[in-house]
């Protein structure tokens, strides 16, 4: 089964192809402009080449839906949906933060920890065992101090993702481990994809909306008329 992957919730714009379980290729980019919109379709056109197969050889699609950068995830929705319904095949959708932990599973970690910056002192965050990869808090919008993951502190840590850095400078935790320099990639999502296809979990391509957390946009400061 000839899979397509699109991850697009970052900065990094993020195309693979399997096989079943074979990744064929990959194409992706880190680019602080957020390139999706310039570069996805021509990644997809590359990932196809480097795989010598063609689109109509596709039957499924992922997405990574997010959550992320917003703009990035209408992106890649729109695209997803568009490939799906051109060539009547399924759409299946895994948290982004899944293929954040996927190449640091069984290192020895008691949790990992995916950190995506949001804004200011905010992060999108989840805990993952370090061994199995099972969600043991669920993805949310997490406002950072220096109390801020403290339960975890008798545990072996892996933090990853763009919100490291800053969440590093923050919290009381000397003896965790960050990685800043991970984001969402689309070559991590096989493991996940084929669970979801083995047990018919697709999405429903009209209804389907990436996982934008919108309550944590929606959120705006008083104005100094209104205080």
């Amino acid at each position: 089964m000839k899979i397509l992957y699109l991850e697009t919730s970052s900065k990094n714009c993020s195309v693979a192809i399997s096989d079943g379980e074979k990744l064929l290729c990959v194409a992706e980019e880190v680019s602080e402009n957020y390139k999706q919109s310039e570069s996805l379709h021509t990644f997809v056109e590359w990932a196809l080449e480097g795989a010598e197969i063609s689109l109509k050889e596709i039957d499924a699609v992922c997405l990574g839906k997010g959550p992320g950068s917003y703009t990035g995830l209408r992106i890649g929705a729109a695209s997803a949906k568009g490939f799906c319904y051109g060539l009547k095949i399924p759409l299946i959708a895994v948290n982004s933060m899944e293929s954040m932990i996927e190449p640091f599973l069984a290192q020895n970690y008691d949790l990992i920890i995916t950190l995506v910056d949001a804004r200011r002192m905010e992060v999108y965050t989840a805990v993952y065992d370090g061994i199995s990869g099972e969600e043991l808090h669920p993805t949310e919008a997490k406002v950072l101090d220096e109390n801020s993951f403290q339960e975890f502190k008798d545990k072996k840590l892996l933090f990853v993702g763009d919100g490291a850095s800053k969440t590093q400078e923050i919290v009381q935790l000397p003896d965790a481990e960050f990685n800043n320099d991970v984001y969402p990639s689309a070559q991590h999502l096989v493991k996940k994809t084929l669970e979801k296809i083995k047990n018919k979990d697709f999405e429903d391509i009209a209804y389907f909306e990436p996982f934008y957390l919108k309550d944590f946009h929606g959120v705006k400061k008083k104005q100094k008329s209104e205080e």
